[in-house]
C-alpha cells in the first residue's frame, strides 16, 4: 500500500524504513492504551498495523465521517472473528448448527433499515419505564448484601454490575433469569471468539459454548411463537405475524446481539463508571452532594473511558480519511478511545470532569445509521447504580493500592474487577 501519513505529508515510518512502527498500540491490550492512541493522534492518526491487517484511525473527526459514510465503509466486518477459527472450531459450529448472524451492527441497508425498524418498535422508552422500578430494587438489594459485610470490603464488577444488566435483558426477550452465569460464559465466548487473539486449541471450548447459545436463540423465538408474551421477541414476532418482512432466523439472529450487547456493555459501563469516579475523589464528592450531576457523569466516563474502545468497517471502493489514500476492500479500525480524548473535540480531553459541556459528542455508542439501539436503556441502568451507591454507600473508596487489570480484546475495555471498601479511614 502507498498511503501518506497524514500527519506528516510523507510516506508512513514503517514505508521508509522497512521496520515497522506502532506508536506503542498493542491491538489486543486494554490495560492503559491512552498513552499510544495520543501518540498515534499525533504522529499518524491513520496507520497501517501490519499485525492485524487493519487501517487504525485515531482522530475523532475522522472516525465520525467514516461512521456516517456508510455507503463507502461497510459494517460488514464488524462481527467478523479478528482471528480465522481453526479446524476444529469450524467442525464444531458447522456440525452444530452455528449459523447465527449479526442482529444489526454488521448489516448493510436496505436490509439493516428493514430489521432495524422492527427491532425499534420493540426497544421502547415504554418498557425502560416500566424496568425501571425492578432495576432499581435489585441494585439497592446488591448494595445492601454488599454494606452488611463485616470485611466492609467487594467488587463493583462481580458484585453488582455482573448480573443487574443481565437479568435486565433476559427479562426483556423473556429468557431465563435464573441462568446469568450460563448466559455470561456464552458472551464470554463470544467476545474471545469474535475479537480475541486466541490459539486453534483455545478456540474448542467456546465454539461449543456458541453452539450452545445459538440453539438458544433458536428456542426462545420457537418458545415465542408457542407462547403469548409481552417480551421483545413476542414484539417482533407479532410484527411479523401483522405482514411486517423479518424472518425467525432474523428475529433470533436480533436476540444472539441482544444477549451479548444488551449487558455486556453495560456491565463495562457501570463498573467503569465507579472506577474512574472512585479514582477522582472530588468528582465522586460532587455527584454525593449532587445527584442532578449522574446523567453528566455517565457521558463523561462513556467518553473517558468507554466499554468499547475501537469497532471495525470496510472500505468498499477506494477512498481517503485524513490525507491518506484506502485502497478498496481494506479493513478500517476506528479507535473510538482514541477519539473521545481527541484535544481538536475536547478541550484537555486527557482530563476526567463531569462538569464538560461537550461530553455528549462522544462516540461510544458509534454514529449513523448504526448508533447503538440500546443506549437508552444502558444510560438507565448506569444512573440507576450511580443513584443508588451515592445513597446508600457514599463513602465508598478503591482498595488502597488496587491494580485493575482488563481483558485481552481488540474492541472492549473491560476491567476484571473493581475492588472497593467503605472502612473508615485510618
Amino acid at each position: 500500500m502507498t498511503a501518506t501519513s497524514a500527519a506528516s505529508g510523507t510516506a508512513p515510518q514503517a514505508k521508509a524504513s522497512g521496520c515497522p512502527v506502532h506508536h506503542g498500540f498493542e491491538p489486543f491490550e486494554q490495560k492503559n492504551p491512552f498513552p499510544a492512541y495520543a501518540e498515534l493522534r499525533r504522529e499518524e492518526p491513520v496507520m497501517f498495523d501490519e499485525r492485524v491487517g487493519y487501517w487504525v484511525v485515531t482522530r475523532y473527526d475522522d472516525v465520525k465521517a467514516v461512521f456516517d459514510d456508510w455507503e463507502t465503509f461497510s459494517s460488514e466486518n464488524a462481527q467478523a472473528a479478528v482471528r480465522e477459527r481453526g479446524a476444529e472450531a469450524k467442525r464444531i459450529m458447522e456440525e452444530g448448527g452455528f449459523t447465527a448472524y449479526s442482529g444489526l451492527s454488521a448489516r448493510r441497508p436496505p436490509e439493516h433499515t428493514r430489521i432495524r425498524k422492527v427491532a425499534q418498535k420493540a426497544f421502547t422508552p415504554r418498557r425502560f419505564k416500566a424496568l425501571e422500578p425492578s432495576i432499581r430494587e435489585h441494585v439497592a438489594c446488591r448494595l445492601e448484601a454488599m454494606k452488611a459485610r463485616p470485611e466492609a470490603t467487594g467488587d463493583f464488577f462481580m458484585d453488582l454490575a455482573y448480573d443487574v444488566p443481565t437479568i435486565t435483558i433476559l427479562n426483556l426477550i423473556g429468557a431465563d433469569t435464573s441462568q446469568v452465569d450460563l448466559f455470561k460464559q456464552w458472551s464470554d465466548s463470544r467476545a474471545a471468539m469474535t475479537w480475541g487473539d486466541l490459539s486453534d486449541d483455545e478456540q474448542i471450548p467456546h465454539a461449543h459454548n456458541l453452539v450452545d447459545y445459538w440453539q438458544e436463540c433458536l428456542r426462545l423465538v420457537a418458545d415465542a411463537h408457542e407462547h403469548e408474551r409481552d417480551t421483545l421477541v413476542g414484539d417482533m414476532l407479532r410484527e411479523q405475524a401483522a405482514g411486517v418482512e423479518i424472518s425467525d432466523h432474523e428475529v433470533a439472529s436480533v436476540v444472539y446481539s441482544l444477549l451479548f450487547a444488551g449487558h455486556e456493555t453495560t456491565t463495562t459501563l457501570i463498573s467503569n463508571a465507579m472506577r474512574v469516579l472512585l479514582a477522582h475523589p472530588d468528582q465522586w464528592r460532587r455527584l454525593v452532594e449532587d445527584p442532578t450531576l449522574i446523567g453528566a457523569a455517565i457521558d463523561e466516563v462513556l467518553r473517558y473511558s468507554g466499554s468499547i474502545v475501537a469497532w471495525r468497517r470496510k472500505a468498499l471502493k477506494d477512498a481517503e480519511i485524513g490525507g491518506v489514500a484506502i485502497p478498496a476492500g481494506a479493513e478500517l479500525l476506528l479507535v473510538m478511545g482514541s477519539a473521545n480524548r481527541d484535544e481538536d473535540r475536547f478541550a484537555d480531553g486527557e482530563a476526567f470532569d463531569i462538569g464538560r459541556e461537550n461530553a455528549r459528542d462522544h462516540l461510544s455508542f458509534g454514529f449513523g445509521i448504526h448508533y447503538c439501539l440500546g443506549n437508552m436503556l444502558a444510560k438507565l441502568q448506569a444512573k440507576v447504580a450511580l443513584e443508588e451507591i451515592a445513597r446508600i454507600m457514599p463513602e465508598v473508596r478503591l482498595q488502597e493500592g488496587a491494580d485493575i487489570g482488563f481483558r485481552e480484546n481488540l474492541s472492549f475495555r473491560v476491567p476484571l474487577e473493581v475492588p472497593v471498601t467503605w472502612k473508615e479511614a485510618v
